[in-house]
């Protein structure tokens, strides 16, 4: 027997069956949240939605599972944050301070690094060009080459201008070491002075209100010889 010759009712039954049941039946939202919790305890590095969706059996909703799994850490002594575009779980950063002992330094940047980080922080994506324009002195391609060997910075998309400059933008990496979300989460000027961390020279390019324009930009830059 052949489907054209199932009664209409039957056959339209087994469509509407054939719609509203999935061939795998999804765990339960319980074991979905730890199925997450499992994927980002153990990845070294933040993860995003659809690699967790592509590691969960078919049907799940990592959306859901996450968002479940964030509300659970909340008040905890780690949290689930949002990394740019993927997620983590951290220390909660009222903690942070019981982690100093086990924190390494392996090497400081020099003044130029940091100047030209803050710069492509700021006014991503920039071109070189740009990074040298507002501090006023060249970037040697050192100081590039150690932002990028530390994964702070990476190429963006190259401008539609002549000779095809390639932009810099920060990576997710530099936003989970500072605790970003994204970079609009970066401090102002305001906060950076209220913090005392530009009472004696301000980094370059972050701009300001008015009564920082009054200052003058010049002030804000230092020849490097």
């Amino acid at each position: 027997m052949t489907d054209t010759d199932l009664p209409p009712d039957l056959t339209d039954d087994a469509a509407d069956d054939g719609q509203t049941e999935s061939l795998f039946e999804a765990p339960p939202l319980a074991e979905q949240e730890r199925m997450v919790e499992a994927v980002l305890f153990a990845s070294a590095d933040p993860v995003t939605l659809t690699d967790l969706t592509s590691r969960m059996p078919h049907g799940c909703d990592a959306k859901a599972a996450l968002e479940l799994l964030q509300r659970r850490y909340e008040g905890r002594g780690v949290r689930v944050v949002k990394v740019g575009e993927a997620w983590a779980i951290r220390t909660a950063p009222d903690l942070g301070y019981l982690m100093q002992k086990e924190t390494v330094e392996t090497r400081k940047l020099s003044r130029a690094a940091i100047e030209t980080l803050a710069i492509i922080a700021y006014h991503q994506p920039c071109t070189r060009a740009e990074i040298e324009e507002i501090r006023g002195v060249s970037v040697s391609r050192g100081t590039i080459d150690q932002l990028l060997e530390m994964e702070w910075i990476r190429f963006g998309r190259r401008r539609m201008s002549p000779g095809r400059p390639v932009t810099y933008v920060v990576t997710s990496g530099f936003l989970d070491h500072f605790g970003l979300e994204s970079a609009r989460d970066l401090p102002g000027v305001k906060e950076l002075r209220a913090a005392g961390l530009l009472e004696s020279r301000p980094l370059p390019g972050l701009g300001g209100d008015d009564e920082d324009d009054e200052d003058g930009q010049e002030d804000m830059f230092e020849d490097e010889s």
